[in-house]
């Protein structure tokens, strides 16, 4: 049933505002965390690198468009970006962020296993992946919104499954560990890594088959896929006083 407003309500009494959406995408490209980046082709900031992202339709909700908007403006194709963990970060309203008019984004962070190269598309002249912190300044507040997504990937590391959300749906434990080394920007003790991982409930579970060699010396290593669990209990900190 369709809901009326109410008598007196007078909807040109408030200013209207646009709704965007900003995603924040990660990968681990040789060894390093990269961030997918976007050269904006238009004014306001024409030329200056910006996170992916646009407006919100009229008939969609913020979760399609950042869907919508990742594929259009990355050039990565309808399953691989339904396939990438997205979620939402949180809602930047400065009413002066952006020089056109007031706009509300809501923000995402995104993470995928080795990601494919993109392509602009939209308003953005060219995409690319980027080592983090090798980015300069962005555009709009998007530097902001990128160091808050960081710190929720990276905390989120400690106490949920989320890591598996960058290796390939077989890895072994060593891929496991080098990515939360990569986004703390830590080393980690292997053997106390390992012993932590495979003592988790529903962490990682074995995958049936023989073990797969690394290009190393040692001996071939196990490979292991995702498990059914969501939440670290105990929670796998990382090292104290060190961050990334």
């Amino acid at each position: 049933m369709n809901a009326q407003a109410p008598d007196g309500y007078d909807p040109c009494a408030f200013t209207p505002f646009a709704v965007t959406v900003d995603l924040a995408v990660f990968t681990l490209r040789d060894g390093r965390l990269h961030v997918l980046l976007v050269r904006r082709g238009a004014e306001p900031y024409e030329g200056a690198w910006a996170l992916p992202g646009g407006f919100v339709l009229p008939h969609e909700s913020a979760d399609l468009a950042a869907r919508r908007e990742l594929a259009e403006e990355t050039g990565l194709s309808g399953s691989t970006a339904a396939g990438l963990h997205l979620e939402q970060l949180r809602t930047y309203s400065d009413p002066d962020r952006d020089p056109r008019m007031r706009v509300v984004s809501v923000a995402y962070a995104a993470l995928g296993p080795g990601l494919p190269e993109p392509r602009g598309g939209g308003d953005a002249a060219h995409a690319a992946w980027l080592p983090y912190g090798t980015q300069g300044p962005l555009a709009f507040d998007h530097d902001a919104i990128l160091a808050d997504a960081r710190e929720r990937v990276g905390a989120k590391l400690e106490y949920t499954c989320l890591a598996t959300a960058f290796c390939p749906p077989e890895f072994t434990l060593g891929e496991l560990r080098q990515v939360y080394e990569t986004v703390w920007g830590v080393p980690l003790d292997r053997p106390n890594f390992r012993r932590k991982v495979l003592a988790t409930p529903g962490f990682v579970r074995p995958v049936e088959g023989p073990p797969r060699r690394t290009g190393g010396r040692g001996k071939p290593a196990a490979l292991y896929r995702a498990g059914d669990a969501t939440a670290l209990r105990p929670p796998l900190l990382r090292p104290e006083g060190r961050e990334a």
